[in-house]
């Protein structure tokens, strides 16, 4: 074989000629001179040839192109790469993760929210879904027809009869699994604390299987959730998104939702487009009060990690483009480094950094680190004043301003939460900025995360935005629009069918899928109005959207005027007050009427049809009308469970009254009377705090809060005002001494079973001092025993104790529950033993080992916990739903009571009439915790506008209160 053409090319270089390398030795006819001039130019030929081959090439190339050469130039082209599906992406034909054998499911007649069209379109149609995809989306009949027979029965239909159907919702924010439930000792790996820079380490690396928080989620129809590591650090590792269904392999890997290429290792071993990466990093308190830093230090941190990760990058670079020149000698090895090659990808684009902010200055610190370094940033997390600085955003690195992930109105728990107003996720929108509602699981609880989305709908934020916030929004700041978070044909097959429009208060899913797979087994279904299939129409905050901005988050909250005079509420709807027993109907207008309340001096003195109570203000010159237009009023809602009254910010210890010595577990100084000191929470009082205020203006006008603790006993709880503006203010203390509160559980540094031989003694031989006294109040039956307990065994132990109690002394002990988790499992014991139950939280969650063994609720139980314990007649009260079981950092949600109760009638499927629903937050409670019935019997009322109190679509215009002789207008 002669020189191929490269060869030929190097020996042009040697200066031999092609006609050369050509010639042909002359025929039998030439002479002899002409054939050894031609064995002349062969011979030379060769030797060139030889020489090149074997002399100059072996020399000057194999000693410095490496024999992975391909390897590495392919590395190089890679770099640069975005991350983007697959080109045959959308020509797949089944899911990656499909399972086989999975029945197609076709859902017909449904009112099918797509999410296309920025969340705008719903269409009456049906959706096919067949291994592992969304095979087609459509609204022709005939279509529909022909698919049910092509399939042959060999398909799962289902006549959704105008039930909506939605993609699955798509959490952004969660340390599912990460922090999983019941939390034990060992099993959260949130966060490390080793250093305030670790990029290198991933959440996958920790996700636990074995989470009670995954079914539950699920029955909240969530499909997706991205795992973040915790905020301790400064960069706090890498996240990454799973689905949430059970597979059969078992393990984390098998949860995941496009896991990039390179999951185990740092080079590129796939010729397709890379996958998106996730980074969590965090700014504010968080980093600083770990490490002992300031704001300055953590931003350090930042820089010379991301300065480091510029150096990596630009030796990589440099090294590329001397590859590609085929400059070799000395080239060496690629550079690279497996703890910072995330931080890599960053520079270049292949990760989306997830960023836990809140603060202005934080903010705007990581705006400009975006820039300095040129990175985008997907998505600031909390975000709490994001809404206060819009044009911050806008000026981040890339070509989208990062999206704000956020919770609707969890605020004031920390400084740099302080300012966060439930307007916040509209003012984003209105300044054209994308907004996300996410759970920060388990701060709140996952399952209830389209909850965040209703509660921004009900404040401002449209419909279409709510629906997307917590769909297709996520999606897109994920880099997953391409397969969830949308009804699309070659989607993935993750859909919700809901009992009711998603964002209607209590709305339930009545089937999720996830990949095609149905996950609720004989889910429980609650039939819902009509009224609760479109969207609500919220009320008109634009007034305080605007005062929210013009005093910098802060708005004032105290109430706008103060009427002594004679009020008349117009098109009144209903009217309900205190009785003896609970909750009275004082007033019903007929269809058509134009019912009024006439107040004087803080009573109602009329209500009826307008003409009936023309008596009673007609004389009077000074008048107020007021209309409700609709609206009602009723009793003032009570709260208890949280620490408000007794803290503005829960995080700051300079704000807070603090918890209280514990005798049984710590030394109490003799000067506050040692062991039988009894703390009254009415001495360590705050007014006017935000949450109260907030609380005051949504209708809850009182709280009962005992002093703080983290152990046994507790002391004496107050009644007390949520309006007031000081202690000293006409009807600021309602009752100083409500009831006595001692606290048992296995969290205690005590044996429960000393924790009960405590309390038996105190109640069998109270003794002497304060201590003494005040359980032998308990004895006679005049003061209420308030016990904190969770767990159904020591729930037992504590009736049997009772029993015990009152057979020895022949008297009666009022005993009250509080929080009461896996109470249900005694209902009938707890009936018959006459004890009554404070359900806190409202809707339960398995956050330690003692509450583990709840009843969720439909989807996953007919019944709740509530609806159960009324069924056994027991008298149940609500406490406040609170963050990870913490009483301090829940204040925030006092405010939302009457969301949680108007949740409570509708899981109770209609067994809880209006009046009761009003008497679990207000006549139950005072009953349940020892107020007087004269005190309850003036208890303050609440006008709302446009619905009673627990409809959401209604808004608190004003405060009824007899106690003071006025009306408040909010």
């Amino acid at each position: 074989m002669g020189p191929q053409p490269e060869e030929v090319g190097k020996l042009s270089m040697l200066g031999i000629s092609r006609t050369a390398v050509h010639a042909r030795s002359s025929s039998h006819g030439r002479n002899r001179r002409n054939h050894f001039q031609v064995l002349v130019l062969v011979t030379s030929l060769a030797t060139a040839i030889y020489v090149w081959l074997n002399i100059i090439h072996p020399l000057e190339n194999a000693s410095t192109v490496p024999l992975h050469a391909s390897e590495i130039l392919d590395r190089c082209r890679s770099l640069n790469v975005k991350p983007t599906p697959h080109r045959d992406f959308y020509a797949r034909t089944e899911s990656d993760r499909y399972v086989p054998g999975t029945l197609p499911v076709l859902i017909s007649n449904a009112t099918i929210w797509t999410g296309n069209h920025d969340g705008r379109e719903s269409v009456r149609g049906h959706v096919l879904m067949a291994r592992g995809l969304i095979k087609w989306v459509g609204e022709d009949a005939s279509s529909l027809a022909r698919l049910s027979k092509k399939y042959r029965g060999a398909l799962d239909h289902i006549d959704a009869k105008g039930a909506w159907l939605t993609p699955g919702i798509v959490d952004v924010h969660s340390h599912l699994a990460v922090e999983p439930s019941p939390g034990l000792n060992g099993a959260a790996d949130g966060n490390s604390v080793k250093a305030p820079v670790q990029p290198w380490l991933r959440s996958l690396d920790g996700l636990n299987t074995h989470d009670d928080a995954y079914k539950l989620a699920i029955a909240g129809g969530v499909t997706t959730s991205l795992i973040l590591p915790g905020s301790a650090d400064a960069m706090g590792g890498q996240a990454f998104v799973i689905k949430l269904r059970p597979t059969a392999e078992r393990s984390p890997t098998s949860m995941l939702l496009e896991p990039p290429y390179n999951l185990n290792s740092s080079k590129t071993v796939s010729n397709s487009p890379p996958r998106w990466r996730h980074m969590k990093h965090a700014c504010g308190e968080n980093p600083s009060r770990v490490f002992g830093q300031t704001r300055m230090d953590t931003f350090w941190e930042f820089r010379q990690a991301y300065n480091k990760a510029k150096k990596i990058k630009d030796s990589q670079d440099t090294y590329c483009t001397k590859a590609r020149a085929g400059q070799w000698t000395g080239l060496g090895d690629f550079p690279d480094d497996l703890q910072w090659e995330a931080l890599v990808d960053i520079l270049r684009g292949k990760v989306k950094v997830q960023t836990h902010c809140y603060e202005a200055v934080d903010l705007d610190d990581f705006v400009r680190l975006s820039n300095e370094f040129q990175f985008p940033i997907a998505a600031f997390h909390h975000a709490h004043e994001t809404y206060l600085v819009p044009d911050v955003l806008k000026r981040a690195y890339g070509d989208k301003p990062p999206a704000s992930a956020m919770f609707a109105s969890f605020a004031r728990y920390k400084r740099e939460s302080y300012r966060h107003s439930e307007f916040a996720p509209r003012i984003l929108h209105d300044n054209g900025l994308k907004v996300i509602m996410k759970s920060d699981h388990p701060a709140i609880v996952s399952r209830y995360l389209m909850h965040e989305s209703q509660q921004a709908h009900y404040y401002g934020l449209p419909s279409h935005v709510a629906m997307s916030a917590v769909i297709s929004t996520p999606a897109e700041v994920m880099g997953l629009d391409h397969r969830i978070g949308f009804i699309r044909e070659g989607y993935d097959a993750d859909v919700v069918l809901w009992d009711s429009h998603p964002l209607a208060i209590g709305a339930t899913p009545t089937q999720v899928y996830i990949d095609g797979i149905p996950q609720l087994k004989s889910p429980y279904h609650i039939h819902k109005p009509k009224s609760f299939q479109v969207p609500p129409n919220t009320p008109d905050w634009d007034k305080e959207t605007k005062e929210t901005l013009e005093y910098d988050g802060l708005p004032p909250l105290e109430p706008k005027r103060l009427l002594k005079n004679t009020v008349v509420f117009t098109n009144v709807s209903n009217v309900w007050q205190r009785a003896d027993h609970g909750i009275a109907t004082m007033y019903t207008a007929l269809t058509g009427q134009n019912g009024v309340a006439v107040v004087d001096s803080g009573r109602v003195v009329c209500t009826g049809a307008q003409e009936s109570c023309l008596g009673h203000f007609k004389s009077k010159a000074d008048v107020t009308f007021v209309d409700l237009d609709g609206g009602s009023i009723s009793p003032g809602l009570v709260s208890f469970g949280t620490n408000l009254g007794l803290q503005e910010i829960a995080m700051e210890h300079s704000t807070i009254d603090g918890a209280v010595t514990d005798a049984l577990t710590e030394k109490v100084p003799k000067i506050v009377g040692g062991d039988n000191a009894v703390i009254r929470a009415v001495d360590g009082l705050q007014f006017s705090t935000r949450d109260s205020l907030l609380a005051y203006r949504a209708g809850v006008t009182s709280a009962i809060t005992a002093p703080l603790t983290h152990g046994f006993f507790s002391g004496l709880s107050v009644y007390f005002s949520t309006g007031a503006s000081h202690k000293l203010a006409s009807g600021a203390i309602v009752q100083d001494i409500a009831a006595l509160h001692v606290s048992l559980g296995y969290s205690i540094h005590a044996s429960t079973s000393t924790q009960v031989g405590t309390l038996r003694k105190m109640l069998l031989e109270p003794g002497t001092g304060d201590m003494g006294y005040w359980f032998e109040q308990v004895v006679e039956g005049e003061l209420p025993l308030v016990i904190d307990v969770h767990s159904a065994d020591i729930i037992a132990t504590l009736l049997a104790l009772k029993e015990e109690v009152e057979n020895r002394t022949g008297r009666r002990i009022i005993m009250t529950l509080s929080g009461a988790t896996e109470a249900h499992l005694l209902a009938k014991e707890i009936g018959e033993a006459k004890v009554g139950v404070i359900v806190n939280p409202v809707r339960p969650f398995p956050y330690t080992w003692e509450r583990r063994r709840i009843l969720p609720g439909p989807p996953l139980s007919p019944k709740s916990a509530i609806a159960h314990l009324l069924s056994h007649n027991v008298t149940v009260g609500v406490g406040v739903m609170g963050v990870s079981g913490s009483t301090e950092i829940s204040t925030w949600s006092v405010r939302n009571t009457r969301f949680d109760i108007a949740w409570a009638i509708i899981e109770a499927g209609g067994s809880i009439s209006t009046n009761q629903a009003l008497g679990l937050a207000s006549a139950n409670v005072e009953m349940l915790l020892g107020v007087k019935r004269d005190v309850a019997m003036e208890s303050d009322l609440v006008a709302s506008k446009g619905g009673n109190l627990l409809d959401f679509e209604s808004k608190v215009l004003g405060i009824i209160s007899p106690r003071r002789s006025q009306v408040e207008l909010l």
